[in-house]
């Protein structure tokens, strides 16, 4: 009964971990989202030393999940929809942690 509680405990553990990183990761992606907005309009300069590490910090980290999806995605011109779909891809995968969190409760 004791090494049941502890797996389950160590398990809990992993997806609450998980569910963070998946914040964070959604944090990111809004921020990139909202700063290519601003950079587009003009209203930030990416010329701008703390914007431009800002910009080029968020480009390095999100470039990799944008790669992959990009490749699938058909070429829509000017529009890229990349972040939607990895911010709908991170909530399908929250959804699917929370619901089965109570399996291991």
């Amino acid at each position: 009964m004791a090494d049941k509680l502890k797996g389950s405990i160590r398990m809990l553990t992993i997806i609450q971990a998980i569910l963070l990183i998946l914040g964070v990761i959604r944090f990111f992606v809004i921020a990139h989202f909202i700063m290519s907005w601003l950079i587009r309009f003009e209203v930030l300069n990416i010329r701008q030393e703390f914007v431009g590490q800002v910009w080029y910090g968020l480009e390095r980290v999100l470039n990799p999940i944008y790669s992959r999806i990009r490749r699938v995605m058909p070429d829509l011109g000017g529009i890229d929809l990349t972040p939607i779909v990895v911010l709908v891809g991170i909530e399908i995968l929250r959804i699917f942690l929370i619901n089965n969190m109570m399996a291991f409760a």
